[in-house]
């Protein structure tokens, strides 16, 4: 029984399970049977159908475990026929032990445009062949809450027919119930509105929910009636646009997609403005794991001219595929630093330490790096390489020497200051556009500015030497280091990225 706020008895509203039997089975011992079978292909490596289309090299079936740090899935959301198979190998990620606060369900609108994204406040649960899963209303109508009162249209409203026959949330409905012996309450939100502006309203508001307690999935199909070779090629490239993590990656590879005049493609994402939402939502913590590519050609091949693509994705929070070096990795880069400017003053040798560090897939691997040296605690020479081209040892060993006989402001170094420089590396993470200030954090972020030719950047380490708010970090890095003018970064493009320092 249920009370309203003036003390009556209230009948809980109930939304009907409107895709039984159409998109899924209809009897619950039948839909638990089909919903087993297929999280079951996925359940331990090498097993599955023959008829995959891998996604580039991804063996569609051998990596099945689950994770411990599911933070997002990103799942198709056809009749399961046809994409139930890649729906579950998202699915069979999911730590069954795993217990999360709430499923925040977010997918696009079929039937009505909204401008903005609606919030099922009105119903108390959702229903199922395999019984009702409660919503999360005290969440939703939070969610309502923070609309923006300053006359500007909200973002967050409940208009009942984006939720009435919609089916792309409903049919996650029962993987969850299958994988969960409960199911957390859901936040079910509809999301349609082209205006980017509202998604990261929509975003900002989210953010907060974003964190461990909370699961998010993401309902998308992708390319929508292209040929079956033509299906492959598209959803390749957006594919790739989502495991960058990189929303205006991804916006381009839509927007390429759509200019590339292929046949009878209609779109190359139906859950775009979804997934643009949660991709505002990452930051440099995250990691997007393309799990299963697959098109309705690969299940049914009577119209190879006309399909539906579908991937899933997991994306991960902390430090599970995050790069790291051990101590043994940063003293073999620091010798290296050192032979590299005393091969140049003197005989170095540095073949000895180059072969080890050739054998080492850490520091074989392709990320940028600056070197800094000081003297007597003053700074005497700093350079630094951005970018993802030459490994990690080879950038080291030439950022070391740039940096003792390149950098312009300081003398280069001599044979009698070599024993007395110490040595500071910074190895960076792949840089990440960022919208606004809001995204950058003082002390873990370093910032690089870019607007034509000009361009600079502040390693993370330097909010640690000075006592600068965000702005006047940014602030300087744009008129000291960019030379575009205190003010400058407004309207130049903003990186972040993180620093590995020792």
């Amino acid at each position: 029984m249920m009370m309203n706020c003036k003390g009556q008895t209230t009948t809980p509203t109930v939304r009907p399970a409107t895709q039984a039997g159409r998109f899924y089975e209809s009897d619950p011992r039948a839909l638990s049977r089909e919903v087993d079978s297929l999280l079951a292909r996925h359940g331990k490596k090498g097993g599955g159908c023959n008829d995959v289309a891998a996604y580039e090299n991804n063996a569609a079936y051998g990596n099945d475990a689950a994770y411990g740090n599911v933070a997002a899935l990103i799942v198709p959301h056809a009749g399961y026929y046809f994409s139930g198979n890649v729906a579950a190998s998202a699915y069979a990620r999911l730590d069954p032990e795993r217990k999360y606060k709430r499923v925040f369900l977010l997918g696009p609108s079929h039937h009505e445009w909204l401008d903005g994204a609606s919030v099922n406040t009105e119903a108390d649960a959702y229903a199922t062949p395999l019984g009702e899963v409660k919503v999360d209303l005290e969440t939703a109508r939070q969610l309502m809450a923070t609309n923006d009162s300053d006359g500007v249209k909200p973002v967050f409203t409940c208009q009942p027919k984006a939720h009435d026959r919609e089916h792309c949330l409903e049919v996650q409905l029962p993987f969850l119930q299958r994988r969960y012996q409960t199911v957390p309450p859901i936040v079910p939100i509809i999301i349609s509105t082209n205006d980017y502006a509202k998604l990261k309203r929509i975003a900002e508001a989210l953010k907060p929910y974003f964190t461990d307690e909370n699961l998010f999935v993401i309902s998308s199909d992708f390319s929508h009636y292209p040929s079956y070779s033509d299906a492959y090629a598209v959803d390749t490239q957006t594919g790739k646009a989502v495991e960058s993590g990189d929303v205006e990656q991804f916006i381009a590879a839509l927007e390429a997609n759509a200019r590339s005049g292929i046949r009878n493609l209609a779109t190359s994402a139906c859950g775009e403005f979804p997934i643009i939402t949660l991709m505002l939502m990452l930051d440099s913590q995250y990691h997007v794991e393309h799990i299963l590519y697959q098109n309705s050609g690969d299940i049914d091949d009577h119209d190879p001219s006309r399909v539906v693509g579908y991937h899933s994705f997991a994306i991960l929070r902390g430090e599970e595929k995050g790069f790291s070096l051990s101590d043994e990795d940063k003293r073999t880069l620091k010798r290296i630093a050192y032979e590299s400017i005393k091969e140049r003053l003197q005989d170095g040798d540095l073949k000895e330490i180059t072969s080890a560090a050739k054998a080492s897939s850490q520091l074989s691997a392709k990320c940028g790096a600056f070197v800094s040296l000081h003297k007597q605690g003053r700074l005497r020479g700093c350079i630094g390489h951005f970018g993802e081209d030459v490994p990690l040892y080879e950038i080291v060993a030439e950022m070391a020497q740039a940096a003792a006989f390149e950098d312009p402001r300081f003398m280069p170094v001599t044979i009698d200051e070599l024993d007395e420089l110490d040595i500071e590396i910074s190895v960076l993470t792949p840089m990440r556009r960022i919208q606004s200030l809001d995204e950058f954090q003082l002390h873990r972020h370093g910032i690089y500015i870019r607007k034509g030719r000009r361009s600079g950047t502040f390693l993370p380490q330097v909010a640690d030497e000075v006592n600068w708010s965000k702005e006047e970090f940014v602030g300087h890095c744009s008129q000291d280091k960019a030379g575009l003018g205190w003010d400058g970064w407004r309207d130049a493009e903003l990186y972040v990225y993180e620093a590995i320092v020792f």
